[in-house]
């Protein structure tokens, strides 16, 4: 069985909800406490062993790629100021045996779209995929989501979506399952609805930012019609992937804080706040005066 060696970021939306602080920046570049988010995503991918990470970016995304890069001027600055320290930081944005490879989707035409965008590169292997304002915190000791997931591909062999219980009135915000029990933590997905109205949802079980998927997706993707919102969706593609082989829901050792969303953002912000060797003390001083 091949090893999960590539990961796929679609970074190429809006970042609507984020407005007017998204208008000349990506929203993957929003910052908790001193990282942006696409960082800790990308640690996440690292920590499950994955090598070459795709971002699939669009305009105005440029900033994720510099990110990335080296940075000569700021290095030498820093250098010449003897700030060792920022200095160590700045180059270890990312490790150096990491592969970063960016494709523009030329159009905004949903998260399978920017999926299938990383088909030449990927090619016949499985993947896994990390959305990142979804931030995914773990408990001390734990492993990343994804190297859990990538656990879970290495025993089972099939697709893996990460999933959550959510309130039903919430259903309409995510892809939702129907499963049947398989092993602790983990079900057989028997059916996935984009976005269903809570009255019509088959579940409360929400597919949530992080997926691994067998190269078959592609082909199941290319041959999908428009679904909803008027845009070829990835949920949309794993409900006909799943008429050629099964696929997994696993339930998370974790806790998600969607960053997508001002509030999910603001906890996210806090959370990471208070266990920041800078910050903490001091932010959780300022909280309990609050009170």
């Amino acid at each position: 069985m091949r090893k999960i060696t590539k990961a796929v970021f679609p970074v190429a939306g809006l970042g609507s909800r984020f407005l007017p602080a998204t208008k000349a920046q990506p929203k993957e570049m929003l910052p908790i406490v001193d990282k942006p988010l696409i960082q800790y995503a990308v640690e996440e991918a690292v920590a499950a062993g994955i090598t070459d990470m795709v971002f699939i970016t669009g305009r105005n995304k440029r900033a994720i790629e510099d990110h990335f890069d080296k940075a000569y001027e700021l290095e030498s600055q820093l250098e010449a100021a003897g700030k060792k320290q920022l200095l160590d930081l700045v180059r270890n944005v990312i490790p150096k045996h990491i592969n970063c490879i960016f494709i523009r989707q030329s159009e905004a035409l949903g998260l399978g779209h920017a999926v299938l965008c990383a088909k030449p590169v990927v090619g016949d292997d499985p993947f896994a995929v990390l959305l990142a304002d979804d931030f995914m915190d773990v408990p001390p000791g734990e492993k990343s989501v994804m190297a859990q997931m990538v656990d879970v591909y290495a025993r089972e062999g099939l697709s893996v979506l990460a999933v959550q219980d959510v309130p039903r009135a919430e259903t309409r915000q995510y892809g939702i399952v129907s499963a049947n029990e398989y092993q602790p933590d983990l079900e057989r997905v028997n059916a996935i609805v984009e976005k269903p109205d809570p009255d019509s949802a088959p579940s409360t079980l929400a597919v949530v930012g992080r997926y691994v998927l067998t190269n078959r997706i592609f082909e199941c993707i290319e041959n999908l019609e428009k679904g909803t919102g008027g845009e070829i969706q990835l949920t949309d593609g794993i409900a006909a992937l799943m008429q050629r082989e099964s696929v997994l829901a696993y339930r998370y050792k974790g806790q998600r804080f969607d960053c997508g969303s001002k509030l999910g953002y603001l906890k996210a912000t806090v959370e990471m706040g208070l266990r920041h060797p800078e910050t903490g003390e001091g932010l959780a001083q300022y909280l309990q005066a609050r009170q």
